[in-house]
């Protein structure tokens, strides 16, 4: 990215965190815990098979930064978001209660603002 946008790698991550936030990992992992999160919500497929199908490679890995993100395990989120078919809650719905309980991959709390 940062050679498209024709920066340095440092120069571009430093603006991409200054606009967003957040680094362009820290973005990315997000996106894809997202997605993880629509897919156990969504589909029946094991959890490995989504922790690739998102386009991570280690599972515990993943384990890891959802849980810390989602404040529950995959398996266990997949089990608290399990919503029978035949209620048929719009998606709108669905992804307002989904949304990430933590929004930072520190493992230490921030401390408060003063």
């Amino acid at each position: 990215m940062a050679a498209a946008a024709g920066l340095s790698p440092g120069h571009f991550t430093r603006a991409f965190r200054d606009a967003f936030g957040v680094s362009p990992h820290g973005h990315l992992l997000t996106r894809r815990l997202e997605r993880a999160a629509a897919l156990l919500r969504n589909t029946d497929h094991r959890v490995a098979d989504v922790c690739m199908e998102v386009g991570l490679a280690s599972v515990g890995s993943f384990t890891t930064s959802f849980t810390r993100m989602f404040g529950r395990t995959p398996t266990a989120y997949r089990e608290a978001m399990a919503v029978p078919r035949a209620f048929g809650l719009p998606n709108c719905v669905v992804r307002r209660e989904a949304r990430p309980v933590h929004r930072t991959f520190r493992e230490d709390p921030a401390d408060p603002p003063r």
